[in-house]
This record gives structure tokens, sequence and C-alpha cells, in this order.
């Protein structure tokens, strides 16, 4: 091989290691400067997150939950329990990881997020989500994809909350990020206020492929699930795209129960 094609293909591999690098040295120099602070009491942070321990316990786990879907199950279930939905129509996605439920304190953040521009909440609850993530001690998918905006929705936001959620994600775990994959080629109105069956057809046709997928295994990111329509419909989109293995991550999970 010569020379030049092996110092090529060496640099290219370098090139993750050398951003994590930078990522973990700009953090380090961030928060020398700025200290972790809590966003939800104010108080000191911990572990270089701008949560406090306290507040970090007060977040509702999500267990027991669906193994497939993670919907919230009584507290009797046993783990690793299949819901009655999942049973009914197997999703086209093989597992969730949704390690808090919608309540307080968690939904002040996702709404700071989501409806108040408060970038800082998408930093804390993607940092939180890849330490339970890490902690779960499982395989990582090869891509992270976040549920797309449609581009009326994004000119409004200014930014998708489902890439902020992935970045922060990815900046702890290396999992690359691919937003190029997929897009949201219609609008579609709020799934809030909609019922399980209106949210289906809501969201039926609205993904579209738009760029090879060179991964076997990815996992939808999205900020919280309620009936699963939305991953739904895009878990189908990206296996006709070539993914062998769908699984769904988010924040925080409602219970389906409209």
């Amino acid at each position: 091989m010569p020379r030049s094609k092996q110092y090529s293909e060496a640099s290219r591999s370098c090139q993750p290691l050398l951003q994590q690098w930078v990522d973990r040295s700009t953090r380090w120099l961030s928060r020398l400067m700025w200290p972790a602070t809590c966003l939800l009491c104010g108080r000191a942070g911990s572990r270089d997150i701008d949560l406090c321990d306290d507040c970090g316990a007060d977040l509702p786990s999500n267990d027991p939950a669906c193994s497939v879907c993670a919907d919230p199950l009584p507290h009797s279930a046993t783990a690793g329990r299949v819901c009655g939905e999942c049973l009914r129509d197997p999703p086209p996605f093989c597992s969730s990881f949704v390690p808090y439920r919608y309540a307080y304190p968690l939904d002040h953040l996702v709404r700071g997020l989501k409806f108040r521009n408060e970038l800082a909440c998408g930093r804390v609850l993607g940092e939180v989500f890849a330490q339970c993530v890490l902690e779960r001690g499982e395989p990582m998918p090869e891509a992270i994809v976040p549920v797309p905006l449609a581009p009326r929705r994004y000119r409004q936001r200014g930014y998708n909350q489902a890439s902020e959620l992935a970045l922060a994600i990815h900046r702890v775990t290396g999992v690359i990020v691919r937003t190029d994959v997929v897009i949201r080629q219609r609008e579609t109105a709020e799934q809030a206020g909609l019922d399980r069956k209106a949210r289906r057809k809501n969201v039926r046709g609205a993904f579209a492929a738009v760029a090879p997928l060179r991964a076997r295994s990815v996992a939808i990111l999205d900020d919280v699930v309620t009936t699963g329509s939305t991953v739904r419909e895009l878990a189908a989109v990206l296996r006709e795209a070539g993914a062998e293995q769908v699984a769904v991550w988010a924040i925080a999970r409602t219970a389906a129960t409209i």
C-alpha cells in the first residue's frame, strides 16, 4: 500500500479520537469557567452536570416498563414483561430504552427545551440519558437518528429538540448522529390531544429516507414517547432503508392510555 494512502487511512481513524479529546477539553475548560449549577434548584451541580444529586434522585424512574415499547407498567409487573399492545400489534422496532416517566420535575426540563428555547435543558437531559445508557452496559447502536421536524416547525423553533439531545448523548457516548438519513416530508398536526388511532393516521407517510443508511443497528431518538405512533412510523422507514435492528431511545414516557 502506498505510504500516502496509509497515512490518509491512519489520519481518518484518528479523527474520532481527536474529536473526543477536543470535546472533553472544551467541557473541562467550560466547567472551570462556569461551574455546574442545578437547573432545577440553583445549587451546585454534580458530576459536571447542571443537576444536583437530590434533584437527580427526584427524576421519576420508568420502572417497570414494557421491554419493547417502554410503556409504564404496574409496580407488580416483572422485569422484561411485554405489554398487551405490543403482543397484539408488534412494532417495527425491537426494543425501547426510556429511563424516565413524563412527570415533575423531569417535565419542567423537557418543556424548557421544547417550548422555552432553554438549550441548557437539552444538554442536561442528554447527559443524564447518556449516563443511564452507559450504566446499562449493553451494546451501543451504530448511529442515533433524531426524529426530524417538519420545515415549518423547525423555522418556528429554530432547532430540533431531538437533535440537541442527540448531540449531548454523542459527546458522552461517542455514538454518531445521523440527521441526513430521513426527513419529515409533510407537515403534521400536533399529536397532543389526539387519540391513538388519530395519532397513527396523523404520522402515516410523514417520513421518507433520503440518504443511504450504512448502519445495521440504529436508535431513534425523541424527547417524549406517548403512544409510540411517531417512532413506529419512523422505524418502518429505517427498516426499509436497510437497518436490521432499530431501537427507540427517549428521555421520558407517558402512559399510553389515550
